[in-house]
């Protein structure tokens, strides 16, 4: 389109945004209005896309970091004929695909976005599958606003796009001067944003957001940069063109006062139609991920085989999951393993070593690790992303995001609970289990031996949603065969008799604590049930049931805070007002830990083999009397 026309379309979308808000009688219509210009630029003359085949490989990415401005988004998908007028004027009501901020449920939307500062690293994530796994050339296009510049996730996704070289990310900065509550923190002062981004590495371009010639040569050079991102910096106005709302504080987040004297100030309703570019044609590189690894790969390193193990050998879970994610590696091409920068700890360096082109470095940025996770899988990869449990807590909001945007990603927390021994609280997860239960949709297993942490690992990778597993700093015996099953929402029961008086429940490294507590108790003469629960959710209600039925009573023990963990997913099981035990005793991590050998920590959380059988025999004596 000429200057004339793109200046029309920009008028247009602003239109749009303030009608479809004042439909809604809610919306961010001065945020989309400050941004018109420079996404009616993009979609007319840039944006390679197909709108018929949004799964179309060579389709470009664009992202709306910003996404309270839904309304511009929106309007750009009907000034592109994506969806019709009917639909637009669903928005922000019930069972409506137009979301306040835009998710999935639109196949042209890869993440949901509205929570700021994830939408540049997910477009990292996004960006470095198409250097690094010979994707189609697209381009990925990330609209930010002024305000989420200052968050710390997007220093660690500038960071690592400029060592990356990232040259097919630009990111568009609608410098608008003005936040939800008043003036942002560099309000109009472009060169205050492109010091830092030029500080990084990256090429910026600083330009008047309202001028389309400006905007168009801005793409230009972005498209021609190499080596390097591009940032273009642009200066705009919230609520531009009306002068009711121009550049005003406390407009945020409201429909215009007057829609109709807005919509006559903007030039009235126009009806541009845009045909975006069509993307390019596979090159015969960038095909879809593919399910299985080439002929190539697996003939000359290895097989898709898991490893086993012999019962009673010692074997640190973490390890298990390294060498079963590096044999997962030759099975599935379509694989990718992320680290943050302790894959030597956690076992991730099994799968660099053999695959080092499907292995992704994010180092110590776990928000940019989650978020790189995200954007690969809306390409077609299936991530195993993987750092301690306790770090993960840093990308908390990311994961929960990530469920938003219907993501399917496999998370790894390794060096979980007291366990650990000596390194102290800092390096414990004892929060993780609550975190990843409270997420939509979510996954959450805890294997307790080496060839249980292989099959499981193996069965993530065609599960749907947020999948999590936690593994073991330290050795554990092998207590099941190779050819064991461990199917999502199981468990297995380890003790059983008729006579049994009390059930014991535990996960990960507590299994071996419960067992050790059986054996003590049963020279005893009091004999006790075990249940691993492996599948912390979904969880195995009905054994759990039969137990409590059985026994009458039941103790969890767990190697994490008592909040949200195993004694809490167990007692759900029974809050559907099924018969509930008649004592349910919880074990865990109460206690402050310090620093200690792992035998040490265990004991002093009460959760050692000694901690069980003294609570079981107290347990029994109030029974009898």
């Amino acid at each position: 389109m000429k200057s004339g026309q793109l200046t029309e379309l920009g008028q247009q979308l602003r239109v749009d945004s303030v009608r479809v808000a004042d439909t809604a009688g809610s919306g961010h219509p001065t945020s989309s209005m400050s941004a018109a210009d420079l996404m009616a630029v993009l979609l007319a003359n840039h944006l390679h896309y197909d709108f018929d085949h949004p799964d179309h490989p060579g389709n470009d990415r664009l992202i709306f970091s910003k996404g309270h401005a839904s309304p511009l988004l929106y309007s750009m998908y009907l000034a592109a004929g994506a969806i019709g007028e009917d639909e637009f004027a669903t928005y922000r009501t019930l069972d409506s695909r137009l979301e306040g901020h835009p998710t999935p449920r639109l196949p042209w939307v890869d993440v949901a976005t509205g929570s700021l500062g994830q939408g540049l690293p997910v477009g990292v994530g996004m960006a470095l599958a198409g250097k690094r796994l010979g994707r189609d050339p697209f381009h990925v296009w990330v609209l930010s606003g002024d305000s989420e510049m200052a968050e710390g996730s997007i220093w660690e996704a500038v960071e690592h796009a400029s060592d990356q070289g990232l040259d097919k990310l630009t990111l568009i900065i609608d410098v608008n001067r003005l936040g939800q509550r008043g003036p942002t923190r560099h309000e109009h002062d472009l060169d205050a944003y492109g010091r830092r981004l030029r500080a990084f590495g990256w090429h910026t371009v600083e330009i008047d957001g309202h001028d389309v010639e400006a905007v168009e040569k801005a793409y230009t050079e972005a498209l021609a940069t190499t080596g390097r991102p591009t940032a273009i910096i642009a200066r705009t106005l919230k609520g531009k063109g009306v002068a009711a709302v121009e550049d005003q504080e406390g407009k945020h987040g409201k429909p215009l006062p007057d829609a109709e004297s807005a919509i006559a100030e903007l030039g009235g309703r126009r009806s541009i139609r845009v045909h975006a570019n069509k993307p390019a044609k596979p090159d015969g590189h960038g095909e879809q991920a593919g399910t299985e690894a080439s002929a190539s790969d697996t003939g000359q390193r290895g097989s898709g085989e898991l490893p086993t193990f012999d019962i009673g050998e010692e074997v640190a879970t973490r390890d298990a999951y390294g060498k079963a994610l590096a044999a997962l590696g030759y099975a599935h091409g379509d694989i990718v393993a992320l680290d943050g920068e302790v894959s030597d700890s956690d076992r991730a360096k099994f799968f660099a070593d053999e695959h080092p082109e499907r292995f992704f470095e994010c180092y110590i940025a776990e928000q940019q690790l989650i978020a790189a996770a995200v954007g690969m899988q809306a390409l077609g990869h299936v991530p195993y992303a993987s750092t301690f449990a306790a770090f993960l807590t840093r990308a908390a909001d990311f994961l929960r995001m990530a469920a938003v945007s219907r993501a399917s990603i496999n998370v790894v927390g390794s060096h979980a609970g007291v366990s650990i021994g000596q390194d102290g609280p800092s390096q414990m997860g004892l929060e993780d289990l609550a975190m990843f239960r409270a997420i939509h949709g979510s996954t959450v297993l805890h294997p307790c031996d080496a060839n249980q942490t292989a099959q499981l690992a193996a069965t993530m990778h065609a599960l749907a949603g947020i999948r999590y597993l936690r593994t073991l700093r330290g050795e554990t015996p092998v207590i099941y065969g190779p050819d064991e099953q461990f199917p999502v929402g199981g468990s297995k029961v380890l003790r059983r008799s008729d006579a049994d008086q009390v059930t014991l429940v535990g996960a990960g490294t507590t299994v071996h604590e419960c067992l050790k507590a059986a054996d003590l108790l049963g020279e005893e003469g009091i004999p006790v049930r075990v249940i691993d629960l492996y599948s912390v959710k979904p969880v195995d209600e009905r054994t759990l049931q039969a137990a409590a039925e059985d026994t009458g009573c039941l103790i969890t023990v767990e190697d994490h805070h008592p909040e949200g963990g195993i004694g809490d997913a167990v007692a759900e099981a029974f809050s559907d007002g099924r018969p509930a035990p008649k004592r349910f005793v919880r074990l865990a991590v109460g206690n402050m830990p310090g620093s200690a050998t792992p035998e040490e920590q265990l004991r002093a959380a009460g959760i050692d083999a000694e901690s069980i059988a003294a609570g079981v025999r107290l347990l029994v004596e109030k029974i009898i009397h």
